[in-house]
């Protein structure tokens, strides 16, 4: 008789659960009798599908950035390539508002201690930058930039729109300046700062509010992330 295989939904599930647990309540609240309760299966399933809680904290990390790139693969190229870097600033934000617990712990917001990521993991979600950096190129090579290294420009828009989501998801901005005001000042203001025009920014950025609309539209028709949506 062959082994049964692992549920793949009951493994999403778990590192959602084990997210919020680790996000909210810290490493003590992560065990497999807490996780095999909220889930609804038995202790070994944690060690079926991840081999144990260090594997089930780096299928956290994975995940949330294979949920990332999956964002990222909806955006596709346009004739205006600052609005598709634009729109790539909204999806990224879109995702960690809709997977705040995977979020925080991507990029060490929330402690893992007691759990062993390797270097390697930490680097893991570096794949994502491909799409942006691609984006950077497009806009260098149309004249929209002035910036000649692309890989520079998409960490620019990375850890700057890093920072204001982190702030968001954090309750640190408050009216007047709350977290829509605040992004949507940001983004223009990281195109001019790459040398775009005031004028042409806008237009671009304001195009990118429209377009992230039918990303919007799939995850609200969803489960609330894309864990159940085909994969671009």
């Amino acid at each position: 008789m062959s082994p049964r295989r692992a549920d793949p939904k009951l493994g999403i599930a778990l590192i959602d659960i084990g997210a919020r647990l680790l996000s909210e309540e810290g490493p003590r609240a992560l065990s497999t009798r807490r996780l095999a309760a909220e889930a609804g299966c038995s202790t070994m399933a944690v060690y079926t599908h991840f081999g144990g809680m260090t594997g089930l904290v780096r299928a956290m990390v994975h995940e949330g950035f294979a949920r990332l790139q999956r964002y990222f693969g909806r955006v596709c190229d346009t004739d205006d390539p600052v609005a598709d870097m634009a729109l790539l600033g909204r999806a990224y934000r879109h995702n960690a508002q809709r997977n705040p617990h995977l979020y925080n712990i991507m990029f060490g917001t929330s402690t893992h201690a007691g759990f062993s990521l390797t270097e390697q993991d930490r680097q893991h979600g570096r794949y994502t930058l491909v799409k942006v950096v691609d984006a950077a190129a497009r806009c260098i090579s149309t004249g929209r930039f002035t910036a000649t290294d692309p890989e520079l420009v998409a960490h620019h828009m990375w850890t700057a729109v890093h920072g204001i989501v982190t702030l968001e998801l954090g309750h640190y901005l408050v009216p007047p300046y709350d977290p829509d005001t605040c992004f949507e000042a940001q983004l223009i203001n990281l195109m001019v700062a790459q040398g775009d025009g005031p004028d042409a920014a806008s237009r671009s950025v304001q195009t990118s509010h429209l377009l992230i609309e039918p990303i919007q539209k799939a995850t609200e028709e969803g489960s609330g992330d894309l864990a159940d949506l085909p994969r671009p």
